[in-house]
């Protein structure tokens, strides 16, 4: 067993104002992702560029917010805020979903991409390659504030969780940093290296990521509310699945239909 590091999940306490781990994260990976996005876009010489690239990150910070939110309200939790509808807004409570923000972010992006006549495929390509740094740092923020812990174990780098009873289990969160985050960033940075169709990025990207979900998950404690749902499997391998497939599906085709066009 490793003792659980309990790193107070507050930096600084200004009067009401609280700077926490957490949100600090997140500011991480957007400022690390802007850093990353202006150098692919200069080496790629995109029109997707200097003040786009703050203006779409703006747009995918609300994209998050909203579409997490209302991911999880509307998936993990709709009974709980239905009989309490204020909660809903409550986000220093936590609760977002990864597949709630995704979607959100891909809808402010395409309305975005839209409004200031760029192609998908160039932004998407780009903005999916530093998209594994915020959500490797986003699992540090869960280690550090003790919560999406994982089940019970007996391997000797179990770790004993403040909300998770007396039971080592699993650091399921550094599990998702190192595949959401670390690997999944190097898969694509090393993809964007080599000649591919357009799409193929982002839709590797969307496939990789219901994969590692996908594993992880069988180490991860079920939400307690919901718990299983189908024999085995979450709720985020469920919505994990049409992402691998999908993905999977599409970078095929990409490839297809480069291949044809090139004969």
């Amino acid at each position: 067993m490793i003792p659980y590091p309990n790193i107070p999940p507050v930096i600084v306490s200004l009067g009401p104002v609280q700077i926490r781990w957490y949100g600090m994260m997140y500011l991480l990976g957007f400022g690390i992702g802007y850093g990353v996005l202006r150098r692919l876009a200069m080496r790629h010489q995109s029109r997707f560029r200097g003040d786009l690239i703050l203006d779409f990150l703006a747009w995918a910070a609300l994209g998050i917010v909203v579409g997490g939110r209302l991911g999880y309200v509307l998936i993990y939790n709709l009974a709980y805020y239905l009989d309490h509808p204020l909660e809903v807004f409550a986000l220093w409570h936590g609760g977002l979903s990864f597949h709630g923000g995704f979607i959100g972010v891909l809808l402010a992006g395409i309305w975005f991409i839209r409004r200031r006549g760029l192609s998908f495929y160039e932004v998407a390509d780009l903005v999916v390659i530093p998209l594994p740094i915020g959500l490797g740092l986003g699992r540090l923020g869960n280690f550090i504030n003790g919560e999406l812990f994982g089940r019970p174990t007996n391997l000797p780098w179990c770790m004993v969780f403040p909300d998770g009873g007396e039971l080592c289990r699993h650091p399921s969160q550094l599990y998702e940093a190192l595949l959401e985050g670390l690997l999944l960033f190097t898969a694509l940075w090393f993809l964007n290296r080599r000649p591919k169709p357009p799409g193929v990025s982002f839709w590797s990207f969307v496939g990789l990521y219901g994969i590692c979900r996908f594993l992880v998950e069988f180490v991860r404690e079920p939400d307690p509310q919901l718990g299983l749902i189908l024999g085995p499997l979450t709720m985020g391998q469920i919505l994990s699945i049409p992402m691998l497939i999908l993905g999977g599906g599409m970078v095929w085709r990409r490839w297809r239909f480069h291949a044809r066009r090139a004969t």
